[in-house]
């Protein structure tokens, strides 16, 4: 399985987690196992795997801090589809040394337009880029 079908994955456990309990999300993660055909033991452990981490440090609010770049939006008023995005893209951004932050941006935005609203893609990029941007000029200084 390619890294992007994973991230799509990830990023649909991660969105089940908005509606399900912790408890719950234990059963609905073999479930949703279940229904891919042909997953190997080693993308089922590298999807478990990574979710656990972006949970653990959204949970932290570690993955959330940056998300001030918003200017002004909350995230309880974002849509559930593109804080998701975001959460998954931070966590790549901040602790994914593997992804390059482009390809984390990017796939991000194409999750958002694909699950998304009308808007979700800008929305995602634009938040992204401020992200990246001052990420960038904290390592320069």
């Amino acid at each position: 399985m390619r890294r992007r079908e994973q991230r799509e994955h990830i990023f649909k456990l991660l969105f089940m987690t908005e509606f399900n309990s912790e408890e719950e999300m234990s059963e609905q993660l073999s479930l949703y196992f279940d229904t891919l055909e042909e997953l190997s033991e080693k993308d089922q452990e590298y999807m478990s795997r990574k979710y656990r981490h972006v949970l653990e440090k959204i949970r932290r609010d570690r993955c959330t801090v940056k998300m001030r770049q918003a200017n002004g939006w909350k995230t309880k008023r974002m849509s559930r589809v593109d804080l998701t995005a975001l959460r998954l893209a931070v966590y790549e951004l901040k602790y994914d040394k593997d992804v390059p932050t482009g390809v984390a941006i990017n796939e991000a935005v194409e999750l958002a337009k694909r699950f998304g609203g009308e808007t979700s893609g800008s929305f995602v990029n634009g938040i992204l880029g401020k992200i990246a941007n001052s990420e960038s000029e904290e390592k320069s200084e």
